[in-house]
């Protein structure tokens, strides 16, 4: 693309300059576009081998699926027994002739309400409820003490 111009003056000289910068940004532009697109359609076999073995389990996978889903605190032993016990108490007891389908949404539900149930909810609730039951100190009859008052109005002394 080697073009020979004849540059008579210095006006053409700026001019010519200033058209080799504009081809040379568009150029830069049309490059990078296409490197972006060559990247693209390499990478196409990577993307699509991570896609299938999604699915398989690894380490870190395992571990974030034991974890709780409401953030950094572990779950307790309550919310892991409840993510498996209540889809089993649900499918086996409850529902037994579900379709599959209503299982599916039924399991993500007990997932759910799994994870938002844990051992700190459940004795919170628990001393609620124990304090609505239970008497408190105010409300207990005190027995009516004799008041001293020092010589008994029956007494000898006058």
């Amino acid at each position: 693309m080697a073009t020979n111009r004849n540059i008579n003056n210095l006006d053409e000289l700026r001019a010519e300059i200033v058209r080799l910068e504009s081809l040379k940004k568009e150029q830069e532009v049309y490059l990078g576009d296409q490197m972006g697109l060559l990247q693209h359609k390499i990478e196409a076999p990577v993307r699509f081998f991570k896609r299938f073995t999604s699915w398989a389990p690894t380490s870190s996978n395992i571990n974030r699926n034991f974890k709780s889903k409401s953030g950094s605190e572990d779950a307790d032993w309550l919310t892991n027994s409840l993510r498996v016990g209540l889809p089993v108490i649900f499918n086996r007891v409850l529902f037994r002739k579900a379709g599959f389908i209503k299982k599916t949404l039924l399991l993500l539900a007990s997932q759910k309400a799994a994870s938002a149930i844990n051992q700190d909810r459940v004795t919170g609730f628990i001393n609620k409820l124990a304090s609505i039951i239970r008497p408190s100190e105010s409300k207990k009859r005190k027995k009516k003490k004799h008041k001293d008052y020092g010589i008994p109005p029956d007494s000898e002394t006058y």
